[in-house]
């Protein structure tokens, strides 16, 4: 699990009147937000599957509608918060000792998210984010199995780039939901073990036999002559295997997490938060959930901005946290499962079509 604090550097600038309001409001019996929320309630959520046709695996998630066009979006004057992610699969070299395999983390924000932000402000936004998707995705507990192509030589390193185009608020949610959507997207290449071997011996007598000095895990087909001597086959190499579902799935696709932002005030919390809120509330704390098999697990945590909050008041904040992580869980998976349904409907009618040719 991973506490990390620091100082969030993406508010929007706001009078001392206008964050006065925003606190005196979201305090007040009921609680009262501008755009008529709960402090439980989301924005509208939209995850749309397969945006990049050139990567192994993406996602679109935007959190909010825009209003007014993409201009006010941009600059999360109400608008929305928009990531999209993507997943390319590399040939990566490994130790004999290695299962292989890894997962490598990015994250990009464009300028036009974040124009009150300069051009090193907005580095350190990227750096820090990058570091936060890192410490949990990329932990070797989170490292699918199948990522391995010849054990000890060679893995798939999965490099899981990301871009934030609008930012209204609540945009580590919103990248750890594409994240997971677009690692749940993700087909790994089928590949065949290759083995390159000489021609044997008999006797110091050089045996010759057919050209296929190439030999792949498929088994041979017909009986091989009794002059002939092999020594014991080792993989090598590796080639690609075309099918037409392109792959399969990365494995422990129940093992990411999903995470969830509590925006703190001394008696109250509430979740997704809109830029103006969240400079008028800046204390929030990131809860990284999973639920394999069912069962909660903290990936990581993290406390960001300025203020104070005691460990008591921290673990009454997680109870709640696990609540609203279920529930985004459940919805997130319905609709990954929607699309994963759509996708192969669709992957079906293309290879049919090809043959069809």
């Amino acid at each position: 699990m991973t506490i990390i604090a620091y100082e969030s550097c993406t508010m929007t600038a706001l009078s001392k009147v206008e964050i006065s309001y925003i606190k005196t409001s979201l305090l007040s019996d009921p609680p009262l937000r501008a755009d008529g929320r709960s402090p439980e309630d989301f924005r509208p959520i939209v995850v749309e599957t397969g945006v990049a046709p050139l990567a192994n695996g993406s996602a679109r998630v935007s959190i909010g509608v825009p209003r007014g066009g993409r201009g006010h979006e941009a600059e999360g004057a109400g608008g929305r918060t928009e990531v999209v992610a993507a997943v390319k699969l590399e040939v990566d070299g490994v130790g004999e000792d290695e299962e292989g395999g890894k997962i490598i983390c990015n994250v990009s924000c464009s300028p036009a998210a974040y124009p009150h932000l300069s051009s090193p402000a907005l580095d350190d936004l990227q750096s820090d984010l990058t570091s936060l998707m890192g410490s949990v995705l990329s932990h070797p507990s989170l490292c699918p199995k199948n990522l391995a192509i010849v054990p000890g030589q060679k893995a798939w390193a999965l490099r899981l780039d990301t871009i934030v185009f609008a930012d209204a608020g609540n945009v580590v949610d919103c990248l750890m939901m594409a994240c997971r959507a677009a690692l749940v997207d993700t087909r790994v290449p089928s590949t065949r073990s290759v083995e390159y071997r000489a021609p044997g011996t008999q006797s110091g007598t050089l045996n010759k036999v057919s050209d296929d000095i190439m030999d792949v895990d498929q088994g041979r087909s017909g009986s091989s002559s009794m002059l002939e001597t092999r020594k014991s086959s080792s993989v090598v190499d590796f080639e690609l295997a075309d099918y037409w579902d392109e792959g399969g799935v990365l494995e422990s696709r129940d093992a990411w997490p999903v995470c969830v932002t509590l925006n703190m005030l001394p008696t109250m919390h509430f979740l997704d938060a809109t830029s103006q809120e969240e400079t008028a509330v800046p204390l929030r704390l990131h809860a990284m959930f999973a639920f394999p098999g069912g069962k909660p697990t903290l990936h990581g945590m993290r406390m960001t901005g300025t203020g104070t909050s005691d460990i008591t008041q921290i673990k009454v904040l997680l109870k709640h946290a696990e609540k609203y992580a279920r529930n985004m869980w459940t919805g997130l998976d319905a609709k990954l499962g929607e699309e994963e349904a759509r996708r192969s409907v669709k992957a079906r009618a293309k290879f049919y079509g090809r043959r069809g040719r």
